[in-house]
């Protein structure tokens, strides 16, 4: 099965990503796939710090609860509230409107310890 892996964006191996154009943070394809339907997202609130691979959440599903780690360090500017009425976006859309936080005041030495999409592809495969 091929799985979307957008090239613009930096992954965790433990399968979010974050985009540095807007500082959005998700889930990838491949995940939203293992996991089943997402019936649950529990994220941080506004304002919160964050550090690097430190949890920031849980994601539950029809299979599995599974915690999230943050691929950046920095402080939580915006929540996806959609995720609350309909946490099926995340398998729908998980690099769109399945997003679940942005992040602000990332320093960008972060993307160092981060997989490009070419790494996150060979992991997944």
């Amino acid at each position: 099965m091929s799985f979307d892996v957008p090239s613009d964006l930096y992954y965790l191996e433990s399968h979010e990503w974050y985009d540095p154009d807007t500082g959005r943070v998700g889930i990838s394809d491949f995940a939203q796939d293992e996991l089943g339907d997402v019936v649950f997202v529990e994220l941080p609130d506004e304002g919160d710090d964050l550090e690097q691979d430190d949890q920031f959440g849980i994601v539950e599903s029809i299979k599995a609860v599974s915690d999230l780690y943050s691929p950046v360090s920095g402080e939580v500017s915006d929540t996806n509230t959609d995720l609350e009425d309909a946490p099926e976006l995340v398998n729908d859309e998980p690099f769109g409107d399945g997003w679940m936080l942005e992040v602000d005041g990332v320093d960008e030495s972060d993307l160092d310890d981060l997989l490009t999409a070419e790494e996150y592809r060979d992991q997944i495969e």
